[in-house]
């Protein structure tokens, strides 16, 4: 029997020896190989942290003590040691196991967080709770300890160095595990990095302090005494050997580097990490992807997220193709041949985002901050003030973390920057906070700020470089993640807006929001069979939307919006307020995702679980229609049921 298979809570962890350890380590990695190359998910960041992993279960007592994951997705392994290694054929798929903690699914997952630098906040405030309340653990009375698991990219990200300044003024005990791979996608940048790469290489004080306390504790007389002079002064031998004094001259503890896949060692420094009573920095030093050689030899990003691939090669089983990221990312590199004044940032996500191929031909103009997107957005506005166009291009839903920066940075200095948001809407396997469902309303808001929503490949080709050639403000363009559907050509224009399928007569107005394009435009044929006419256009620019709208509008009996973003604040609500404005006295129904944290799944079924399929589109245009009495009601189409 496997020993895996007698792993249901990381209280079975304490009973094995050093020899099942590293038995139940192998057969773990083994395990995630299995599953998440069937699965898809983030293979290499949980190859590295299984030894991590099982120390930390075995010195603290989930979930009295609470260990929180920054980011999730290096989680798999917590997962499989608390419990749920037998659902993991369902990972990241509808209804299956979360690729993030879940606090649905456990006691020992405690903060559902995606998203990077952010735990150490959690920390911190859980240590002000747990004092206040008694029950942290002090130097005198022992109590619940609170561990914070954070990456070396995330120490880049200035929402952690928030929190360090605050747990390091205080002595309260917060453990912060440093799993320092030298990578967040690709390998971390910046003084942090270079900071921990110089902890890596340097072999220590206590080593130097002991060659030499040898040497001289033999001469005569003076021996001892010079010795403990020295020793007197080991702060500063220590910043001289193993420069850790960043983080000691916080106020924090600082134990390592340590090999982060040598369990003993690793439980060894987190034991002394837990009698310590303040907070204290653990530095362990693990390899991504450990284990598994596809990852070991990928130097992109060690196989950091994966979709179906084979478990013996890691080579992707999927059909390939042209995706959004990459149709952007080749006019990128073309745009940038033509224009001197073009560069791309990163917030630590080169090749996710496309921007590797412009870094590959144009280096000097690239530039990855780290996870900062607040200071990728400020940067851009300085290097635009200095006769710059920056593109700066991270997800969607990370373009969350530096509205102000949007707003008050670029838009009121209507600054020449162009953000790109890949994995707008739905993006599937990821989950709640992956979903670029926020930024149509959050960005609507913001003046000055133009947004265009490509329908396919070559709306995206031509979209970038209206853009790029703005001078006079910022701009957006957004798209989804996945293939790159076949183009929709118009059939006309009506000023600004194209034209996807005309009627002639009274109509519903359904206006498609971006990608959305050709699922309305299959809606409206399928409307069309039920003897519901419906006009589909695209406005491209959905922020200032165009005022050909309105016209187009007034001449029609009622109109529908279909967007992939949250209904509150989105382009339909905002082509409302521009109708009453201009006195068009027409129904208007806006359809897009409920204002809900949507849950993980494949995209399409997220999609048909929130409304966006064609069956449910051509449910609403019949609604619609007799309402406005474009049909009678004997013309009802059936309530959606199953999907055609």
């Amino acid at each position: 029997m496997a020993l895996l298979d007698q792993i249901h809570q990381p209280s079975d962890l304490r009973t094995l020896s050093q020899l099942q350890l590293d038995q139940l380590a192998a057969e773990i990695r083994a395990f995630l190989v299995q599953k998440v190359s069937a699965t898809g998910g983030h293979l290499g960041p949980n190859l590295g942290v299984v030894e991590l992993t099982l120390a930390l279960h075995r010195t603290f007592n989930s979930p009295r003590d609470l260990i929180l994951w920054d980011t999730g997705h290096q989680s798999y392994v917590h997962k499989i040691v608390t419990g749920r290694a037998n659902q993991f054929d369902s990972l990241r798929q509808t209804d299956g196991l979360s690729g993030y903690p879940s606090r649905a699914e456990s006691p020992h997952d405690v903060i559902e967080n995606s998203h990077a630098s952010t735990a150490l906040s959690y920390a911190d405030g859980i240590a002000k709770a747990w004092a206040l309340r008694g029950e942290l653990t002090t130097v005198t009375t022992p109590g619940r300890h609170v561990v914070a698991v954070v990456g070396d990219g995330a120490l880049t990200g200035g929402m952690s160095w928030e929190a360090l300044n605050n747990i390091a003024g205080s002595d309260r005990q917060v453990i912060i595990v440093v799993n320092d791979n030298a990578r967040s996608y690709a390998p971390t940048i910046g003084g942090v990095a270079q900071h921990l790469a110089t902890l890596r290489t340097t072999n220590g004080y206590e080593r130097f302090l002991s060659s030499v306390k040898r040497v001289v504790s033999k001469t005569p007389m003076v021996g001892p005494a010079a010795y403990d002079a020295l020793h007197g002064f080991k702060k500063g031998v220590k910043d001289m050997v193993s420069p850790q004094g960043m983080f000691e001259d916080l106020g924090l503890k600082y134990i390592g580097p340590i090999p982060g896949h040598d369990s003993e060692a690793l439980e060894f420094a987190l034991n002394r990490a837990k009698a310590f009573g303040g907070p204290v920095i653990v530095h362990a030093i693990t390899e991504k992807g450990r284990g598994y050689r596809p990852a070991e030899l990928d130097d992109a990003d060690r196989f950091h997220g994966v979709g179906v691939i084979d478990p013996d090669t890691g080579k992707s089983v999927s059909a390939s193709g042209p995706t959004w990221t990459s149709v952007f990312s080749d006019e990128l590199v073309k745009a940038g041949a033509t224009d001197q004044n073009i560069v791309a940032i990163t917030a630590a996500m080169l090749a996710p985002t496309g921007l590797d191929a412009f870094c590959r031909a144009y280096p000097t103009r690239t530039f990855d901050v780290g996870i900062a997107e607040q200071h990728a957005v400020a940067s851009a506005v300085g290097m635009a003030a200095a006769g710059l166009h920056p593109v700066v291009a991270v997800y969607a839903t990370f373009i969350n973390r530096a509205f102000d920066q949007v707003l008050l940075d670029a838009a009121m200095h209507r600054a020449p920057v162009t953000f790109v948001l890949d994995r707008a809407g739905l993006t599937g396997p990821d989950g709640a906070s992956h979903h670029g469902m926020w930024d149509l309303s959050l960005l609507g808001i913001v003046p000055n700020l133009k947004i265009a929503a490509p329908r396919d490949g070559q709306r995206l080709r031509d979209l970038l470089t209206q853009a790029l050639a703005i001078s006079d403000g910022p701009s957006v363009v957004r798209f989804p993640s996945g293939a790159v559907p076949a183009d929709v050509e118009a059939v006309g224009t009506v000023g600004a807006v194209d034209v996807l399928s005309a009627v002639d007569g009274p109509r519903i107005l359904l206006v498609a929001v971006g990608a959305t394009a050709t699922l309305c435009v299959e809606a409206a044929a399928r409307a069309a069979a039920e003897g519901v006419p419906v006009m589909v256009v695209d406005p491209q620019w959905v922020a200032p939307l165009p005022v050909d709208l309105v016209e187009l509008a007034r001449s029609s009996a009622a109109v529908m919006t279909v967007e992939d973003n949250t209904r509150a604040c989105g382009v339909g609500a905002r082509l409302s307020q521009l109708l009453r404005d201009a006195n068009v006295d027409v129904p208007v129904r806006d359809v897009g995702l409920p204002q809900a944290f949507l849950e993980h799944g494949k995209r399409s079924d997220v999609a048909q679980s929130a409304g966006l399929s064609p069956a449910a589109i051509v449910h609403e245009l019949t609604t619609l229609a007799i309402h406005v009495n474009l049909i009678p009601d004997s013309n009802r189409a059936p309530d959606v049921g199953a999907e055609a």
